[in-house]
């Protein structure tokens, strides 16, 4: 398999000593797009996080809904990647991004208010399905957008730019949980889903007086009524790359579900740790994350973005065995750390990487991308529900070992063939 060759020439990133003079964060302060995305994507995290972890309770008591039945409005979520691709698809064919993206934002308004608002069981389910699944393509827009930016402008450390607004949305999912059962407990679930609702909407503030960059491939006017060949549908031999690191980025990502299905569950239930030790440990993850992305990013420069990447995986592999064999909260403690480890490089560099490998349709690779973490759910949830009863906890976190595995020899071999851009950093 070859990386189409369009990738070698791809955003490099530019390395020397004005690169080390000019910071990812001056750029992020002085260019308008950039701040924007910034301050959307925290913005994302902030309130799709709050929402996610509240839903299943609301159905329960206040819908009425079974455990069971609670369990499976996350397979709604199995309709994001069909939704991502059409709207991915549509921006590369129209280079329309920050339109589509405010569509996709009103669309999550108008889903989370529908939800806020429900009276019969039915109604959360056919809302996700149908409306939310448009709603999660904003994110992939916007770093769509962000591609065209740095394609036209580039600037010594963009890649940095990237790994700082992909931040923002981590942070946001840092705080969102505490912040939305905080509401919840306060004014009650209907005002916080109310609330996730707004800040989605908000999303489209940064951007009422920005305009992106034409996309590279169409030239200077978006608006032109015939595209040239470049931006046609690719096909499948073009994506192949594409594709397949996807599909590896699933098997890491598998692992998260499983993680928060079952280690909350093994800490309190078994290791009978305090609750303050157990949300200890689970929040160390995502500090780790945030203080890792940056140096994922300085660091790919001089390896590889594709190397790092297989390192990561072998956190991934080294964190769940922490968890299957450790039965100590230092072994825990030591398993959230790698994770984090894991995390920082995924999180950081894995949009870059999925638009290298796609460069002539960014914003179908940027979707097929983001909304893959709805299927990994779906992949993690079920490996992990076989695995809990066969092998028991907590053993099945051998399961997700396997699946990091899987994924460090398989980038290993996408490695070998990659283009220049991705194995060397430039």
């Amino acid at each position: 398999m070859t990386a189409p060759k369009a990738v070698e020439d791809a955003d490099p990133v530019l390395l020397g000593s004005e690169a080390e003079r000019r910071s990812a964060l001056r750029l992020v302060l002085e260019t308008p797009l950039y701040r924007a995305a910034t301050v959307a994507m925290f913005l994302s995290g902030l309130g799709f996080s709050a929402a996610a972890p509240q839903i299943a309770s609301f159905l329960v008591n206040e819908l009425h809904a079974s455990l069971p039945v609670a369990g499976l409005y996350y397979l709604t979520s199995l309709t994001a990647p069909i939704a991502g691709y059409l709207v991915g698809a549509r921006s590369d064919r129209t280079g329309r991004r920050l339109g589509l993206f405010r569509m996709c934002a009103v669309a999550g308004f108008l889903g989370w208010t529908g939800i806020a608002f429900s009276t019969q069981l039915w109604m959360p389910f056919v809302v996700s399905a149908v409306v939310l699944g448009f709603a999660g393509a904003a994110t992939s827009q916007v770093f769509a957008a962000l591609h065209d930016e740095i394609a036209a402008r580039p600037k010594a450390g963009n890649d940095g730019v990237v790994a700082m607004v992909r931040m923002a949305l981590t942070g946001g999912w840092v705080i969102g949980p505490a912040a939305g059962s905080f509401l919840a407990a306060l004014a009650g679930p209907r005002v916080m889903l109310f609330a996730t609702a707004l800040c989605t909407l908000a999303q489209i503030v940064p951007f009422l007086t920005r305009r992106a960059s034409a996309p590279r491939a169409t030239g200077v006017d978006v608006r032109a009524k015939s595209l040239p060949a470049a931006t046609a549908k690719p096909g499948f031999r073009q994506m192949a790359p594409l594709l397949m690191f996807t599909a590896l980025y699933m098997c890491v990502y598998a692992g998260e579900s499983i993680k928060y299905a079952y280690l909350p569950i093994y800490m309190i239930d078994q290791l009978r740790l305090t609750p303050a030790l157990s949300g200890a440990i689970i929040g160390v993850q995502p500090l780790v994350e945030l203080a890792l992305m940056p140096l994922a990013v300085f660091v790919a420069r001089r390896t590889g973005m594709m190397r790092l990447m297989i390192l990561a995986a072998g956190f991934g592999v080294a964190a769940n065995i922490c968890f299957a064999t450790s039965g100590t909260a230092l072994g825990l403690f030591a398993g959230q750390i790698l994770m984090g480890g894991v995390w920082g490089v995924f999180a950081a560099l894995g949009i870059v990487v999925a638009q290298r490998l796609l460069p002539t349709s960014v914003a179908t690779a940027s979707a097929i991308f983001m909304s893959s973490a709805a299927l990994s759910s779906a992949l993690g949830g079920l490996a992990g529900g076989l695995g809990v009863a066969t092998i028991g906890l907590p053993l099945v976190f051998l399961v997700p070992a396997l699946f990091a595995v899987i994924a460090a020899v398989g980038l290993a071999w996408m490695s070998r063939f990659s283009a220049q851009s991705l194995t060397t950093g430039r």
